[in-house]
């Protein structure tokens, strides 16, 4: 090859590298400058309490006191009948009350049945069914005062018991109920209940059965004969009465005294 043409081979070649292999500018192949990525300002958290809840009190130690039952008025809404009359001094409920609880707490059969005694519960409910615990009361069956004892129980109780009760005077009219009911809670005790004198309501299943308690209820107003009678039917002759009496024993305004 001639001189000549290699050296126009050559330039060429110098040319051509020169524009290098990708046949961009030297400019092009420059790397390019990324810009920098501006600051990200961090957000600032701020965390919210949380509310307390308010302080509760400390349970109280004190025993809570359960409300006693709210009495109930006298059952017939006691009022005096047209035939009745007033005789006598009318006491206190006060005075009444303590002289039916203290012929409650007597031991009127003291050689036989020397533990045998009336509830006072008992006792004054059937006061407040009789008279409303109105002493000067005479009736027109014959009953008398806070009782209503009637002139023949009085005189069966004081031959029996070698007593003398009289019936207008409220303390011994008291005492002369209380005696009767003594009496029949034993003649009903011995004949029907093997000896046994229990007048606790829990011996009851309900008011109209034919337990110690319902049945002396039944006899201070319709007698012993009338109870011994319907016990062999198991019905009581005056259920009405004795489901009264039962109520009162367990709440009655009378307790209010």
């Amino acid at each position: 090859m001639q001189r000549g043409h290699i050296a126009a081979l050559a330039a060429v070649l110098v040319m051509v590298s020169g524009c290098g292999v990708t046949g961009r500018s030297a400019a092009e192949q420059q790397p390019v400058a990324q810009a920098s990525p501006e600051p990200i300002t961090p957000i600032e958290v701020v965390e919210t309490p949380a509310e307390e809840p308010p302080p509760t009190e400390a349970p109280s130690k004190r025993p809570v006191k359960k409300a006693k039952p709210t009495p109930t008025e006298d059952p017939n809404n006691f009022t005096l009948p047209e035939c009745a009359t007033r005789e006598g001094k009318l006491v206190s409920k006060k005075a009444a009350k303590a002289a039916l609880s203290t012929a409650a707490g007597r031991a009127y059969w003291k050689t036989s049945a020397p533990r045998l005694k009336v509830p006072a519960d008992l006792v004054k409910a059937i006061a407040w069914q009789e008279s409303g615990w109105q002493s000067n009361i005479v009736n027109c069956d014959g009953g008398r005062g806070l009782m209503q004892v009637m002139p023949g129980t009085v005189d069966q109780i004081n031959l029996r018991f070698g007593q003398s009760y009289d019936a207008a005077d409220y303390k011994q009219n008291a005492l002369a109920g209380a005696n009767y009911l003594a009496w029949l809670t034993k003649a009903f005790g011995d004949d029907h209940f093997k000896g046994k004198y229990d007048l606790s309501p829990a011996r009851c299943k309900t008011h109209g059965s034919m337990c110690l308690l319902n049945m002396v209820i039944s006899g201070y107003n319709a007698g012993r004969d009338g109870v011994d009678t319907a016990y062999e039917s198991g019905d009581l002759p005056n259920p009405a009465y004795v489901d009264s009496v039962r109520s009162l024993m367990k709440s009655c305004y009378c307790d209010r005294y």
